[in-house]
């Protein structure tokens, strides 16, 4: 696909966590024509810095009308948006906004006529054997109970996308492992900067890969950017485990490292616990039986296909946590408030 650095873009999930760095890196390569899908009232401060170079258009993935008119004359569109949870509660709304709200996304697409959509879809989408502890792009999809409510929407989402090539649309999916990076402290893998600032004793006994936001969209913009579709790319700078990751910021925030295994059985008794506390309290759970498992299995994610396809190089895992953590130590004196990390350390 050409270069055109005055395309109009799309994002979804634009104020987001892969969104808002995906703004800020196509406004810094170049690009001019940026649109950006937004629900109402979502807060804007990880896109504070380009805010007003972007056009915004609210609405939702299941909003049909709200999608045709972001969408409308666009060229190029990266799906960001999706609901990450692991609370039992939000399993319906997941697939709903996940799976349909993809297949909205696609259908879209299509009708309008947009050159190419690349979708962010996880890992989680691949699938698990545990006759095997490495995965590729080539791991097949097994029905499992490995497999959260989480996993199969974002399968499912993908298929929805596989569907959109079939019926002619040009599409390329990345497959992050666990990103990771300054953002808002108290969702997603970025709590666990704050965990260790807490000095949390526990950690899970799994290992998973982890992969910082900045190179997911530098890799996102090469592929949208190339000739390249109909192919998906696990996306993951290294594989290690979860008490390592835990050990490595608590180290760098000047603090006590976890020194407690979370057993499966443990967790599972640590997520009745939350369950039941959170229906007397009425508060989402802080531990479910859909995180416990999930960070209790050991996998190692190959990434050889995405270093291959750009030659690309991906940041080492410690000078992410040292970058985020620096940031989350300046965030903890003014009430923990949201950062975001610069590309140009990559530079």
């Amino acid at each position: 696909m050409e270069n055109d650095k005055d395309a109009l873009i799309l994002v979804t999930g634009g104020t987001g966590f892969v969104g808002s760095y995906l703004l800020r890196y196509l406004r810094q390569v170049g690009y001019s024509r940026i649109r950006a899908l937004r629900r109402p009232g979502s807060p804007i401060d990880l896109v504070a810095p380009v805010n007003d170079q972007i056009e915004w258009i609210e609405g939702d993935l299941l909003d049909v009308f709200s999608l045709e008119e972001a969408i409308r004359d666009v060229q190029q569109v990266y799906h960001c948006a999706a609901l990450v949870s692991f609370n039992p509660a939000d399993r319906d709304l997941m697939l709903q906004v996940n799976r349909n709200g993809t297949a909205n996304v696609v259908n879209s697409c299509l009708h309008a006529g947009v050159n190419k959509l690349v979708h962010v879809s996880s890992i989680a989408a691949i699938g698990r054997d545990r006759r095997s502890t490495e995965i590729s792009e080539q791991t097949k999809w097994q029905n499992s109970p490995d497999n959260t409510p989480y996993a199969v929407s974002k399968f499912q989402a993908e298929q929805e996308v596989w569907r959109g090539q079939a019926e002619g649309l040009q599409v390329a999916v990345v497959n992050p492992s666990v990103i990771l990076g300054a953002g808002f402290w108290n969702s997603g893998p970025q709590q666990v900067f704050k965990m260790a600032w807490d000095e949390f004793p526990f950690y899970p006994v799994g290992s998973s890969g982890f992969v910082d936001v900045r190179d997911v969209v530098r890799f996102m913009v090469q592929l949208m950017e190339s000739d390249i579709t109909g192919q998906r790319y696990l996306l993951n700078g290294e594989n290690t485990s979860y008490r390592d990751v835990q050990t490595a910021i608590a180290k760098v925030l000047g603090k006590r490292p976890p020194s407690k295994a979370i057993s499966p059985r443990l967790a599972r008794w640590a997520a009745r616990l939350e369950w039941l506390r959170s229906k007397l309290g009425g508060k989402a759970p802080l531990i479910t039986k859909d995180a416990a498992l999930t960070t209790s299995l050991s996998y190692r994610y190959l990434n050889d296909r995405s270093r291959r396809a750009f030659d690309f190089e991906y940041t080492p895992l410690q000078q992410t946590i040292e970058e985020t953590a620096n940031l989350f130590r300046t965030a903890a004196r003014e009430d923990f408030s949201p950062r975001v990390l610069s590309f140009k350390a990559l530079s």
